[in-house]
């Protein structure tokens, strides 16, 4: 395992990712939506779905090269579309040039056009993890797309831990995979414990109704709020954003004002999803190449536990680079900001050449 280091600096936007859609990137072809369904589809608790829906957003001509693309949690296709992720790199001459790849992007189950608790079953939804998410991609690749193999997975935050499952639960399935804002680790610790509580906060109040609620509850737009701005954003970044206590105000009144979640079981589902995740015992399945890609100052995914170093000398053909905090860096939304780490992706995909 090799550890890169680099520090590069580039204008980025202020604000959480779980904000409101952005407009989308221009320099690319036209991105397709598509909706694909999984004929009785088995989840992990044995319940089975007749008819599975998964929506995905492709890019480029379905003869180029399969590139999987996974977005993180409470997002959908249509966020990785933004200028900051695909403006730089499905446009002409760039790493993913859309010209000669073909890009896949699954809105998750649970998300976007995606099979989710809202549709109708409410609280009888069955309640998906990972693994669950994992397969359906799988099958929509291999079934619904015919494409036996990929040539490479990539993913961020939720995106890379389900790119990390995709390299241990079908390690035949791509040449490599891109894991990033993410570790093959056991959920646990506080990236657990503030997932646990937002949760809760949604479960517990009573307007939420063990999930058949007449209206959403009162909690759910505060609950996102918390957690966010616990879990993302930068130390160094807040610091320069936010110096004094009138900043601060300032920035959690707009956090505040920001539409809520549109639907409390489907945001419960989203973050109760990654309870049981933890592809440790099987590292030794990966036969991809991997690139790990995570930020120094990420929250959710702290380096100097050691986790993350641990785990990628057991991954046979694994690279880690981490990305060094900075008043430009974002904690756990760095990775959301392909300008950090474009070009070696591109030095990556040439290797594997």
């Amino acid at each position: 395992m090799r550890t890169l280091a680099f520090a590069r600096r580039a204008a980025l936007m202020i604000g959480l990712a779980l904000a409101a859609a952005p407009a989308l990137a221009a320099d690319f072809p036209a991105p397709r939506d598509h909706s694909w369904v999984a004929r009785d589809f088995r989840f992990h608790t044995g319940e089975v779905m007749p008819e599975l829906r998964i929506g995905y957003t492709t890019v480029g001509d379905p003869g180029g090269i399969p590139v999987l693309v996974l977005h993180g949690t409470a997002g959908n296709a249509r966020n990785m579309l933004v200028q900051s992720f695909a403006g730089q790199l499905f446009g002409e001459g760039q790493p993913l040039d859309a010209r000669r790849h073909f890009i896949i992007i699954p809105d998750a189950i649970g998300t976007g056009r995606s099979s989710k608790p809202s549709d109708g079953l409410r609280g009888a939804f069955p309640r998906y993890n990972y693994d669950d998410m994992v397969d359906a991609q799988h099958r929509l690749v291999t079934e619904g797309l015919g494409i036996p193999r990929l040539r490479l997975v990539i993913g961020n935050s939720m995106g890379g831990m389900h790119a990390w499952l995709w390299g241990t639960n079908y390690p035949e399935a791509m040449d490599a995979i891109v894991p990033m804002a993410s570790q093959p680790t056991e959920m646990s610790s506080r990236n657990w414990m503030m997932r646990r509580l937002l949760v809760e906060s949604v479960r517990r109040d009573p307007g939420y109704a063990n999930g058949f609620y007449t209206q959403q509850p009162a909690s759910l737009g505060l609950a996102n709020v918390v957690y966010a701005t616990a879990t993302n954003g930068g130390t160094l970044n807040l610091q320069k954003i936010a110096p004094t206590r009138e900043a601060a105000d300032r920035l959690v009144e707009q956090r505040l004002a920001a539409p809520p979640p549109a639907d409390a079981n489907d945001f419960v589902y989203q973050w109760d999803s990654s309870r049981d995740y933890n592809p440790a015992p099987r590292l030794e399945r990966i036969r991809a190449q991997v690139l790990a890609i995570n930020a120094a100052d990420d929250e959710r995914n702290p380096p100097e536990t050691g986790l993350m170093q641990a785990a990628m000398q057991r991954v046979a053909h694994g690279r880690l680079l981490l990305i060094p905090a900075s008043a430009e860096t974002l904690g756990h939304g760095t990775t959301s900001q392909a300008r950090f780490w474009a070009e070696d992706l591109r030095a990556f995909l040439r290797s594997l050449e």
